[in-house]
């Protein structure tokens, strides 16, 4: 027979958690929603928290960061911008 205890709102959290940190552009771009291409892109934005450390070949980003900046851009879907030279508040 199966525990059918309730799952407290904290238990749930830790259960379903994913990584704070993401390493590497597929990482990026899969939480993005967008290909490898366009995080590569969006990283030449200064306002953009995604990050590449002197000397390092990986880039990076915190989820939480890349996740307040998202919702501090317009309803326009970021991955729909094509070049880095494009605005990215329209």
């Amino acid at each position: 027979m199966m525990n059918t205890e309730a799952i407290t709102p904290g238990a749930f959290d830790q259960m379903t958690a994913r990584p704070s940190k993401l390493w590497g552009l597929p990482a990026i771009a899969k939480a993005l929603g967008c290909g490898v291409d366009k995080v590569r892109a969006l990283a030449l934005h200064p306002e953009v928290p995604i990050y590449r450390p002197a000397g390092a070949g990986t880039y990076f980003a915190h989820r939480a960061e890349l996740e307040a900046w998202l919702r501090s851009k317009p309803s326009r879907d970021v991955a729909h911008s094509t070049t880095a030279r494009e605005p990215l508040i329209g």
